[in-house]
């Protein structure tokens, strides 16, 4: 890992699911993404422009009781994890975590703080962040690669 950080700030969803959807069209099978950020700040958005820019057509909406999505429609799968409700890190062992994170799909991880033991070295860490001084939909991206 390099540790190259990019930052952009985005002034509406429509452009949080822009940044999104240019990440999905650069990803390469077996890269995990960690997303992190407070309730509301835009994560599924994100998710939905990442889904987007690898083909997928369904509707991606945030797994919160389910821990994983899976959808395999698109130019190669995509795992949507959302970790926000796991009491116990075990319960990653029992879905079988291993086979999402070290297959040949795409992995997105809401709230992967939760399980940061798990989580590759190697995945990008992408941070969401509002700033309500500068506009009620302003965010800012930062991408850790």
């Amino acid at each position: 890992m390099n540790n190259r950080i990019n930052y952009i700030e985005t002034n509406s969803p429509e452009e949080t699911f822009a940044v999104g959807k240019k990440l999905g069209q650069t990803a390469k099978p077996g890269e995990i993404y960690t997303l992190n950020g407070d309730l509301g700040v835009g994560k599924t958005v994100f998710t939905q422009g990442v889904a987007a820019g690898i083909g997928i057509k369904e509707h991606v909406n945030s797994p919160t009781f389910t821990i994983v999505q899976v959808y395999e429609n698109g130019r190669l799968p995509f795992y949507h994890f959302d970790v926000y409700r796991i009491g116990d890190i075990e319960e990653m062992d029992e879905i079988g975590f291993e086979d999402y994170f070290y297959g040949d799909g795409l992995c997105i991880i809401e709230w992967a703080e939760r399980i940061k033991e798990l989580v590759p070295a190697e995945a990008k860490q992408i941070t969401i962040e509002k700033n309500l001084e500068k506009g009620f939909d302003y965010r800012k991206i930062c991408i850790q690669e």
